[in-house]
């Protein structure tokens, strides 16, 4: 049986699925990036998403809001961008210092217009996919010495990288760096000394993620093994 499908009409009988509570996340998501739903409207409905055991409980926190933004359309197959939320003022994350420790920062947050992380022989987690900024275009300055941190933004956020390593390296990983032409910027600028940034697309992998990939690389590893032997024996 196929799994269901998180568009279709709810059942007030049946469990929700992470598929279908994450489909609405992201339609609550849209929206505030859109200027229709407030912050404040976001995260009391985000909390209500996340809590909710039967898909009937999910209608009513999206019964307001278009299946997609008049004007954004996507293309046949094309893959849904949502924009990232913008709200300009002052304000907003400005420093984040970590010595000989670390700092993660995740959920919602705001990333001020200019914002500098500094790791000293320590190092930063930073998710931005649930993040607004401070005006249409921020720029963080990550700054490592025998340090590091792993920078997670989402698919529809545009960002500009320059990057400068000494006796180390930084990592970027974004595939397309402008998904959403027109949008908000981030402009990402890493000095990594004895240290490196690793920056990628996307949500942080949960454990059970990575154990799960690592068992899958490690039976791709035994099986190019035993043909990489098997053609040394013929």
């Amino acid at each position: 049986m196929s799994d269901h499908d998180p568009q279709s009409t709810p059942s007030p009988h049946l469990r929700a699925s992470d598929a279908e509570r994450e489909h609405a996340a992201e339609r609550l998501r849209q929206a505030t990036g859109d200027g229709r739903l407030t912050v404040e409207e976001l995260d009391e409905r985000l909390e209500a998403v996340y809590a909710a055991r039967l898909q009937a409980e999910l209608e009513p926190l999206t019964a307001d809001l278009p299946d997609e933004p008049a004007g954004r359309e996507p293309a046949a197959g094309a893959r849904r961008v949502r924009r990232v939320p913008v709200r300009a003022g002052e304000g907003g994350t400005s420093w984040i210092v970590s010595v000989m420790g670390g700092n993660d920062r995740k959920g919602r947050w705001r990333i001020g217009r200019a914002c500098r992380v500094v790791n000293v022989m320590g190092g930063s987690n930073l998710d931005l996919n649930d993040a607004e900024l401070a005006a249409g275009e921020v720029t963080m300055t990550v700054v490592s010495v025998m340090g590091g941190s792993d920078i997670y933004v989402p698919e529809g956020m545009n960002v500009e990288v320059t990057k400068i390593g000494i006796m180390g390296g930084n990592d970027v990983d974004l595939g397309d760096d402008r998904p959403d032409p027109g949008g908000p910027v981030l402009r990402l600028r890493l000095i990594s000394i004895m240290g490196g940034t690793d920056v990628s697309r996307g949500r942080p992998r949960s454990r059970r993620q990575r154990r799960e990939e690592l068992r899958e690389q490690r039976q791709l590893d035994r099986t190019e093994r035993h043909d990489r032997h098997h053609d040394e024996d013929r």
